[in-house]
Parts: structure tokens; C-alpha cells; sequence
């Protein structure tokens, strides 16, 4: 894909002067990490940043060598099972003869739009009903780009059933289902880039249950502690964490092994490994103003510390809505908030970080709202294909044999 370099500075122009300040440092210190051989690890939520084309960008930053290790949510891990984004003919449910009262609201049912040779593709694993492939394509209904898979048939049931084969797999052998699924997935999906590179990818435990019975799966897959283990690793490596539009944050990073603002302090005395938050970055990608709040409070007055100290309620002590990740990432001398629409911030500081590197972007995410925005969706919606069955049954039978 061209990049549009224009677009991308016009982004952070469109940013304030406190966001592309901190945007700066944010760029500096990742390049500065990269330069002496450190790690840079994302933690992503789901909804935008698929929208935005943001998990894609990842990808393409893991595959480049920029990002690390990648956490997650299921409902990312079913869209990108699914290819990250489709297009569907959403269809007044009636016209299929359903019970309104198991429909989504608004009584739509949505069908994939999908070509002759991906149905094809799906007959060979699954039986699909021909009255509602041709009931879809005759019924009226509206097309969408949206997240890949989920509600439309028959993506959204065939990511389902692959689902229950994944997790079958995953006890055979021990693995995640992340790691199994990602031996199918498009390379351009985290998943796909991870397995290929063998760069860890992973849902957190706030981050578990979603995405129908991908989540289900995904938490069944491995235990809760050894999934905590897992990230704790994959944290404690790091040296520049980033957030991007996720919440429950603070239940991520600093969880039951992390010692600086978390939990961990039992960990370590019962023995076992711990790492600390200290000395590393944090930065996250946020519409929320009052986390920057959060932390001009605790600068100015140390106000979130003194009200935990005090065992006092943050919310009433601040005056603001108190999110639950504001407390650890206020008080953590490294951390800086990148205020803004992370569709706007994630091309510039990609591109920034990669200019700065040496290393040149094969794709970048823009807005989805600008016309460049809606080229990129489509792209995706053709270029990134949907787990294939065939490809992550080779990848396991190549992986137990050389156990």
C-alpha cells in the first residue's frame, strides 16, 4: 500500500499540543528501546482497533521486528480467525422465517458475503444450508465492513466450530489456543504474524470471556494461572508497554506477579518469580481526558497515592470517574497518555518509530473515516483471508512429531 505521508501529518497536527508532545516522547522512547535491543510489547483491546485497521498495523510492526509480544482479547482472536474484517448483508430476520426472540436487536441476521470458492472451502468442513445462502443473497438487506466473522452466517458459525477443534488440540499438546489458531491464520492477522515469527500472542484474563465460544475455548485452553504466568513472562520482559484502547488495564499489567503496583509482593514471598513495572514505559492510546487528569492530580499532589495510602476512595478523592487502570498508570513515573482517536495516532507514531528505524512499512492504518480509511478497510476485507483448516492441521502434525 502507498502511504499517504500528508494524511498521516495531518493526523498529528489534528492532535492537541499535550498529545503530540507526549506522542513525541512515546516515538523516542520506542526507538530508543528498539536501537539498544529491547523489547516492545502492545496490549490491545477489540473493538477499534480492528475498525481502525490498528491490529493489522501490528501485525505488520511484528513482522518488521518493532513489536515483541502482543496481548489481546478473544473477540480480536475470533476476528482475526475470521479475517479481521468481512462484509455482510444485514437482513430483516423475518424474511428467513426465525424466531425474532433469539434474533440480535433490531431482528437482523447477518449473512457473509463471501464467493463461490470460499463457500466451497467451507462445504468441505462443515454442512451449510443452501435456503439461507440463497435467501441471503435474494433478501434486501445492507452491506457492511465489520469485524470479521461473529454474527454472520456462516463465518460466524464455521469460527465457532473450528473453535472446539482448536481447544481439542490444545490438550493434546499443552499449547494455547492462540498459538494452534495462529497456525492457520492470515500473516497479516497478530495471530498469523506470531506463529510465523514465534512472537507470543495472547488474551489476558480480563480480557477472556468474548467472541461466543472462541472465548470459552481460548479460556479452557490452558489454566488461569498458567496464562498468568504466561504474560507475566511476556511483561516482564518488556521495556515499553503499550495500550491501545483497552480497559482493565491495571488487571493486566500488574496482576498477581508484578511487585511495583500490583499484587506480587505474596508471590515473591511464597518463592516464586516475579517482575517488576519499574523502569519501564507505559503508554497508552485513550479518548478518556481524565486519565491524563488522573495523572496531572498525582503529579501535582501525589493525590492518588496519598488516597491509597490512605485507603481512601480514588473517585471521591479525585473528583473524576476513577477507571480502574487510572490508579497504577497515574502513579507510575513512566507512563505517558496519548489522548486522541487511536485511528489517528497509531499511523503517525507507526510510521514515526519506522522512519526513525531505517525499515519501511509494507501497510499503514489510517482514520477509518477518511477516504484513505475506507481504501484501507477494503483492502483488508480482500486481502486478509479467513484460518485456514487445512494449513493449521500441517502446523500440528509437524509440531508433534518433532516433540
Amino acid at each position: 500500500m502507498e502511504i499517504n505521508r500528508a494524511l498521516v501529518n495531518d493526523f498529528y497536527i489534528g492532535l492537541d499540543g499535550r498529545s503530540r508532545e507526549a506522542l513525541d516522547s512515546a516515538v523516542s522512547k520506542v526507538v530508543e528501546t528498539k536501537r539498544r535491543g529491547g523489547k516492545v510489547a502492545v496490549v490491545t483491546g477489540s473493538g477499534p482497533n480492528l475498525h481502525e485497521g490498528i491490529t493489522t498495523l501490528i501485525a505488520e510492526l511484528m513482522g518488521k521486528g518493532i513489536v515483541d509480544a502482543v496481548t489481546t482479547s478473544s473477540a480480536v482472536i475470533n476476528h482475526e480467525m475470521s479475517g479481521s474484517l468481512d462484509r455482510v448483508k444485514m437482513c430483516d430476520a423475518s424474511k428467513f422465517g426465525f424466531d425474532r426472540s433469539r434474533m440480535p436487536r433490531g431482528n437482523v441476521f447477518e449473512v457473509s458475503d463471501l464467493s463461490e470458492d470460499q463457500i466451497d472451502i467451507l462445504r468441505k468442513e462443515m454442512i451449510l444450508d443452501d435456503d439461507i445462502l440463497e435467501r441471503g443473497k435474494k433478501t434486501e438487506g445492507r452491506m457492511v465492513v465489520k469485524a470479521a466473522g461473529n454474527m454472520a452466517y456462516p463465518m460466524g458459525l464455521r469460527t465457532e466450530k473450528i473453535a472446539e477443534e482448536v481447544l481439542s488440540l490444545s490438550r493434546q499438546s499443552g499449547l494455547p489456543f492462540e498459538t494452534i489458531a495462529g497456525w492457520g491464520c492470515d500473516r497479516r492477522t497478530m495471530l498469523g504474524m506470531g506463529a510465523e515469527k514465534g512472537i507470543p500472542v495472547l488474551v489476558t484474563i480480563p480480557q477472556m470471556i468474548g467472541g461466543g465460544h472462541v472465548g470459552l475455548a481460548v479460556g479452557d485452553s490452558i489454566t488461569v494461572a498458567e496464562r498468568s504466568r504466561r504474560i507475566a513472562d511476556m511483561l516482564g520482559t518488556a521495556d515499553v508497554i503499550i495500550e491501545s484502547a483497552v480497559a482493565l488495564t491495571q488487571e493486566i499489567h500488574d496482576g498477581p506477579f508484578e511487585t511495583y503496583t500490583g499484587h506480587g509482593i505474596w508471590s515473591w514471598w511464597q518463592g516464586q518469580p516475579v517482575f517488576s513495572l519499574e523502569n519501564k514505559t507505559l503508554i497508552r492510546f485513550d479518548l478518556d481526558e481524565n486519565l491524563r487528569l488522573a495523572q496531572d492530580l498525582q503529579k501535582e499532589s501525589s493525590m492518588i497515592q496519598e488516597a491509597i495510602n490512605k485507603g481512601l476512595p480514588k473517585t471521591k478523592i479525585s473528583k473524576i470517574p476513577f477507571r480502574m487502570e487510572m490508579s497504577a498508570f497515574a502513579r507510575h513515573e513512566g507512563s505517558l497518555p496519548v489522548i486522541g482517536d487511536i485511528g489517528m495516532i497509531w499511523p503517525v507514531f507507526a510510521l514515526r518509530i519506522a522512519d526513525e528505524l531505517g525499515i519501511k512499512l509494507d501497510f499503514i492504518s489510517y482514520k477509518q473515516e477518511t477516504e484513505e480509511g475506507i481504501e484501507m478497510r477494503e483492502w483488508i476485507v480482500k486481502n486478509v483471508k479467513f484460518l485456514d483448516r487445512g494449513k493449521m492441521l500441517k502446523k500440528f502434525i509437524e509440531w508433534n512429531d518433532r516433540k
